[in-house]
């Protein structure tokens, strides 16, 4: 007996596919992935695409059907401008109809196609189908397929058909995962009332993530890091590949998403200061600089305006009172313990040895320090929009430096400046600052005999366990070119952003800022391996304000 043979016509978009326009592909049963198999269509050089991604079967009277093999990803939609990441994944076999688009793969990667036609091309021989339970060969005889019935569309073995085959190979699937599904797989979330940040992470303390969170943590390093990081330095595989990515300092950002992520503390905190945070990302975003900077004064202050440390840093980004008259942010008339008169600031940036020369840090019998600062007329630095715009001023300092930008590191580096200054020699003194970020950068391009280094950062991670705080500020460098506290600042604040993104994504995805972070807590985003507590429970919870 025979029959009609339907073969597929399909339009990929993107990719070495897209350049051959109408693709006739044979039937009835098609195979796609990237190693389908004889006679399948090969989808090699698409990233996320498995060896066999799907399966079309196209039957008498045009009728045809799209399906996953195992737990693959595809998505169908009636056309292909959507965001698919908006989309469920398929469970099992959809119809197509012409104009019909399918995205293998999870978004982002894969490969988007469109279902032009079913095409009818000749007369096939019954024994000759492909099914997906086994790869026919030309020998094999003895068909079960019944006979088509063409007036029908679809046949009516159709449905029960897929649904047997679809059962078969979700048994075999288990099977071969049942040893792995029967361990506990862990994931990220509040365990304990923990603390409201960490300020660093210790390697020895911390486990490292398995490896499916680490790759899950892939997506938001890329586009919050190295994105940014490749569009400064036009250096377009920083943003693909992850083994181009720093990796010691990715491997202490993950260290750090699980003591943050662990806190209930931490997720209160992120509840009480949500619209503060919000402010803070549109202004980043108006000025064009990378959203993770928010994160900076959660770092500083934990978004705390009357916060002051006692090197006199003050309010939510913690500016010293020289760096707030350098960026416009008004400080005058400060009242200094044990004076009579009140002082402001003149200069531009801290004197050399600020702890031991400024005459408002007290230096007291025991060793430690105090601030002598007990209040000023005016303070900006309390207020967060007037120390919002100055924090954009000192942000561009480094962003804007065409030689850092090029180094393929500029996101991590402006960070590390906000703590230990970008180039204090443009200013008064006219003097080095081997502390600054710029001389460090270039101290350490020398030392490696490179002409950049994207992994500028986690190469000078050199001081850990101790040494890592001095209480007398005495710049530690263990063998690196940072000084030591500023060697464990940079990581935490990424960290604590990747975390502030997916509890305001999940809570407040509505609401601008965060609507724009909504894909990451949709189907395949990185947000979705972490237990991210709702507000209720993060209020409920938290045990600090």
């Amino acid at each position: 007996m025979s029959q009609e043979r339907w073969d597929v016509v399909l339009r990929f978009t993107s990719g070495p596919l897209s350049y051959q326009g109408d693709l006739v592909v044979r039937g009835p049963v098609v195979r796609m992935g990237a190693s389908p198999g004889p006679g399948g269509l090969s989808l090699d050089g698409y990233r996320g695409v498995d060896d066999r991604q799907a399966v079309i079967s196209a039957y008498d009277g045009g009728t045809v059907a799209i399906a996953p093999v195992g737990t693959n990803q595809v998505r169908v939609a009636s056309h292909e401008h959507v965001d698919w990441r908006e989309l469920q994944v398929l469970r099992g076999p959809v119809y197509l109809s012409p104009g019909d688009a399918f995205h293998l793969g999870p978004p982002g990667r894969g490969v988007t196609a469109i279902f032009v036609e079913a095409r009818r091309l000749g007369v096939w021989e019954q024994n000759r189908i492909l099914s997906e339970a086994a790869d026919a060969r030309p020998d094999q005889q003895g068909s079960q397929v019944e006979a088509l019935d063409t007036a029908k569309g679809r046949p009516a073995w159709f449905i029960p058909s897929v649904v047997v085959t679809g059962l078969f190979f979700a048994g075999a699937i288990l099977l071969s995962v049942l040893p792995s599904i029967r361990k506990p797989v862990p994931k990220l979330g509040p365990q304990d009332q923990g603390e409201i940040y960490y300020q660093r992470a210790d390697v020895a303390a911390v486990a490292e993530l398995p490896p499916e969170f680490r790759e899950g943590l892939n997506e938001a390093f890329r586009d919050f890091i190295m994105a940014p990081n490749a569009e400064a330095a036009r250096w377009e595989r920083l943003a693909g590949e992850p083994d181009s990515w720093d990796p010691k300092f990715f491997a202490y950002v993950t260290r750090s998403v699980t003591l943050h992520a662990n806190a209930w503390n931490f997720w209160n905190r992120l509840e009480l200061i949500k619209d503060d945070y919000a402010f803070v990302v549109e202004k980043l975003r108006a000025a064009r600089l990378p959203e993770v900077f928010a994160a900076i004064p959660y770092q500083e202050s934990q978004y705390n305006g009357d916060r002051q440390s006692y090197a006199c840093a003050m309010g939510w980004w913690q500016f010293m009172p020289e760096t707030a008259n350098r960026v416009g942010i008004e400080v005058r008339d400060c009242k200094l313990a044990n004076s009579e008169y009140k002082w402001t600031p003149t200069r531009m940036i801290t004197p050399k040895g600020v702890i031991k020369n400024a005459e408002y840090i007290d230096r007291r019998a025991d060793g430690g320090f105090r601030c002598r600062i007990q209040g000023c007329e005016v303070d900006e630095r309390k207020q967060l929009a007037a120390s919002t715009d100055g924090a954009v001023t000192l942000l561009r300092e480094t962003w804007d430096d065409p030689e850092l930008a090029e180094s393929g590191a500029l996101v991590q580096i402006t960070i590390l400046a906000h703590n230990a200054g970008y180039d204090d020699g443009r200013y008064e003194e006219r003097e080095e600052k081997a502390t600054n970020l710029l001389p460090a950068y270039r101290r350490h391009i020398k030392k490696a005999a490179v002409d950049r280094d994207a992994n500028f950062y986690g190469s000078n991670i050199t001081c850990e366990g101790s040494e890592w705080a001095d209480p007398n500020l005495t710049n530690k460098l263990c063998g690196g070119v940072l000084p030591n506290q500023t060697q464990h600042y940079a990581y935490s604040i990424v960290a604590q952003h990747i975390l502030a993104v997916c509890y305001y994504a999940q809570n407040y995805g509505t609401t601008p800022p965060f609507d724009k972070w909504r894909q990451y807590v949709r189907s395949g985003g990185y947000c979705t391996r972490i237990n991210v507590p709702s507000r209720e429970k993060a209020i409920a919870r938290g045990g600090r304000g």
